[in-house]
């Protein structure tokens, strides 16, 4: 038995003891919300080495905690086709339980050192329903969700080799101001997709070649409008720009607020999270995968060594810096817009539409959108207003995104016919 499991099985034994202690807690609201925000803030916490997880190894580990809380909820719903598990269940089980527990025991899995925080959250959870055989049955289901989920991951790539390949040839990526690190999560493009068969099945064309017109067009593009010091740059494109450099945590405000617009119930916020984060996790594992293919350079070294690409279009500027501080690996294609694509597609499918009018806050910045489509299209330009992305490395990397939800929408959570 691994041994992070064998301790989660532990600390259920001690929850079971304490919750016939514990005082009533106040009401919370949707489990898969609630654990959503728990999971959340325990992905992105310091790991014990002092590392912060990156975007992809928290959108990756928050795709097996959703995936798991999807299974438990959908095997008592029973209206869809489960993601790899559908244990037993009758419709009377507790939802609620079902969801607190499958998230539980796969954070346990993955932090366990977060084991105390996590079990009073858990506590909490239980407390607020009602004691009883469909709560226990709820909690037997979560947890076969929740080791199959488990189990699928076991070996299944992370934590693997820290580093992009580093060139020093023109167009080869190296490190770049301010930490000139490069990634040490870098494995993330050899972990195990959850939905697509391969991560290389989705390559792009790869970046522009240094001698084209295109990619001169597109190098005097973000040369001027990605500078810290542009003078052509209006308010709002800088706005865009400082507003998506928070990354895709922006994208689950928005649907959390979507969720209580629309009064989703539980079951529905399962199969939306879940399909939110699977999608976007596969994405990012397909982009990762990109990113070593091509290790193409970022602006910041292209247009500081343009004397040596070998094209006549571009000139050198020694003193240029981006607006927003590049991320620590290579250009081609851009995780950003590619998950902020795939959930925004993903976003349409699960509500019929791609026109809806919602806002974001972010950086103490409100934005407003009227389809889910315009926010794609949004951060493909905020990433060259921020100086950090060529335009093809945000066009593909959308469009890698639109192709992992595409590939969803055709094989998972359809409708289950009884």
């Amino acid at each position: 038995m691994d041994l992070r499991i064998k301790r989660g099985v532990g600390v259920l034994v001690a929850v079971a003891a304490l919750l016939s202690l514990a005082p009533a807690a106040p009401a919370r609201g949707d489990d898969v919300i609630d654990w959503h925000k728990i999971a959340f803030r325990s992905l992105t916490a310091p790991l014990p080495d002092g590392r912060v997880p990156s975007p992809p190894v928290t959108t990756i580990h928050l795709a097996m905690v959703h995936g798991a809380a999807y299974d438990a909820v959908n095997a008592i719903d029973r209206r869809y086709q489960p993601y790899l598990v559908a244990p037993r269940a009758k419709w009377w089980y507790s939802k609620e339980a079902a969801a607190a527990t499958a998230a539980y025991r796969v954070l346990l899995g993955i932090v366990p050192e977060q084991e105390p925080a996590l079990a009073a959250e858990y506590i909490a959870s239980l407390a607020d329903i009602p004691p009883g055989t469909a709560r226990d049955r709820g909690i037997a289901v979560g947890r076969k969700a929740a080791k199959a989920m488990l189990t699928a991951r076991t070996n299944d790539g992370r934590w693997g080799q820290p580093g992009f390949t580093v060139g020093d040839d023109p167009g080869e990526w190296r490190p770049t101001l301010p930490m000139f690190a490069n990634d040490p999560n870098a494995w993330v493009q050899e972990v195990r997709p959850f939905m697509i068969r391969a991560a290389y099945d989705f390559r792009s064309d790869g970046p522009n070649p240094l001698w084209s017109r295109e990619y001169a067009r597109e190098f005097a593009e973000v040369k001027e409008l990605g500078s810290l010091t542009s003078e052509t740059r209006t308010e709002d494109q800088t706005l865009m720009a400082r507003f998506w450099a928070e990354g895709p945590a922006i994208w689950s405000r928005i649907v959390q607020d979507l969720s209580v617009r629309f009064e989703l119930e539980i079951a529905d916020n399962a199969r939306l999270f879940a399909m939110l984060y699977l999608t976007g996790a596969d994405t990012l594992i397909a982009i990762w995968d990109d990113k070593a293919a091509w290790s193409f350079w970022r602006p910041i070294t292209a247009i500081q060594e343009a004397g040596r690409d070998g094209n006549r279009a571009t000139e050198p500027d020694r003193d240029w810096l981006p607006l927003i501080n590049n991320p620590p690996y290579p250009d081609h294609p851009s995780g950003l817009t590619g998950v902020i694509s795939a959930m925004a597609e993903t976003s349409r499918d699960f509500f019929g539409t791609d026109t809806l009018s919602y806002k974001a806050t972010s950086s103490m910045i409100e934005r407003s959108f009227t389809s889910f489509s315009q926010a794609t299209q949004e951060v493909v330009d905020a990433r060259v207003y921020s100086g950090i992305h060529f335009r093809i490395a945000d066009e593909h990397g959308a469009k890698i995104g639109s192709q992992v939800a595409d590939w969803r929408e055709k094989y998972f959570f359809h409708r289950a016919w009884h």
